[in-house]
């Protein structure tokens, strides 16, 4: 079972994030021609991720809080940081002041950088024996002299909160079968904001540029279960630029600082930027400004929809982790998500989906 929020739909305007009062979860999305995002004299529509990975966190909040009354389950996440790398504190910081904000348990547990392997696949271990514990994320990278592999697949499946074990991708990737019981974050995020904004996806020419397996090959086969026809496009395909011509979706996780230039765009497209760069900045105090993957200042004008850098996808990986942990809670106590929260009967007001 996977959790996913939808809720009734309204059109949007072009260039703000409609919103709907919600009553009930609802599992379809409806979409027509009018609500598509296009090309206006006001602009393309700012995908906001920051705004609506607030709602989703107000959508979590009061879902926990539902989960506790009912069954009296409190979701739990452990995350485990080994050593003291600056960038990787800062996340799990933000991941843990996430969790207080939506009710659930936080687990941390900060190791030192000289751990042994065997002393770390002991905690993995204690942290999966913890019924408390419904999620378990390890924060990489981790020291060299330790295998992650190794160490990501100790995790059990039904805790494995970033979606990457061999069973969740398995899963995602077939057709037919069980769905996974989590779903790679980032990834997810950008499916979320398409489907938040009433962005048609079925039957669309989507690029993904990039083919990690964090983000790339992840959104390529979500895109792909939306009926998308979907290339993913690396540092060995010829004529880049033909491919995004041609393609209504653009997905830009790539890694090259505005590598997406104005003339590899076409007009109307949707183009949603997972990239986050430094680039060099005197009139910045820090010296540098944040960029994405796209140039945004030249593609901006071209396309009907863009997620800005900052403030697009990235704050949605937090918020799908959450969503993440939420569904296993659910999972490991054997409660139905679909069932669920199609009983929860909500007053807050939420993006339309």
């Amino acid at each position: 079972h996977t959790l996913q929020f939808n809720t009734t739909a309204t059109t949007p305007t072009p260039t703000t994030t409609p919103t709907t009062t919600v009553t009930h979860y609802q599992n379809t999305l409806i979409r027509t021609r009018s609500q598509q995002p296009r090309l206006s004299d006001a602009g393309p529509v700012i995908i906001d991720g920051k705004a609506t990975a607030k709602r989703i966190r107000g959508e979590l909040a009061e879902a926990a809080k539902a989960l506790k009354n009912r069954h009296e389950i409190t979701p739990g996440l452990a995350t485990v940081l080994v050593g003291n790398r600056t960038d990787s504190a800062t996340y799990v910081r933000f991941k843990k002041k996430a969790a207080a904000e939506v009710g659930f348990h936080s687990i941390d547990r900060h190791l030192d950088e000289k751990i042994s392997e065997s002393e770390l696949l002991k905690v993995v271990k204690e942290l999966a024996d913890d019924p408390k514990v419904h999620g378990i994320l390890v924060q990489l990278p981790l020291p060299k002299h330790i295998d992650e592999a190794r160490v990501l697949a100790s995790i059990p499946v039904n805790k494995d909160v970033d979606g990457f074990s061999a069973e969740n991708i398995g899963a995602l990737v077939m057709r037919g079968g069980d769905e996974p019981l989590a779903r790679p974050c980032t990834p997810w995020g950008c499916i979320e904001l398409l489907k938040r904004y009433n962005i048609e996806v079925s039957g669309k020419k989507a690029v993904v540029l990039g083919r990690s397996n964090i983000v790339g090959m992840p959104v390529a086969s979500m895109l792909q279960r939306m009926n998308a026809t979907v290339t993913v496009c690396h540092s060995r395909t010829k004529d880049i630029k033909a491919h995004c011509l041609a393609a209504d979706i653009i997905v830009a996780a790539i890694g090259k600082a505005e590598y997406v230039k104005g003339d590899m765009v076409k007009e109307g497209a949707v183009v949603i930027d997972v990239g986050i760069n430094s680039k060099p900045d005197s009139t910045r105090k820090r010296g540098y400004r944040l960029v994405g993957d796209v140039d945004y200042e030249a593609v901006a004008p071209k396309a009907s929809a863009i997620t800005p850098v900052p403030g697009g996808v990235g704050p949605m990986t937090i918020a799908m982790l959450l969503k993440n942990t939420l569904n296993l809670s659910m999972h490991n106590n054997k409660i139905s998500p679909e069932k669920f929260l199609s009983s929860l009967e909500l007053s807050t007001t939420f993006p339309a989906s």
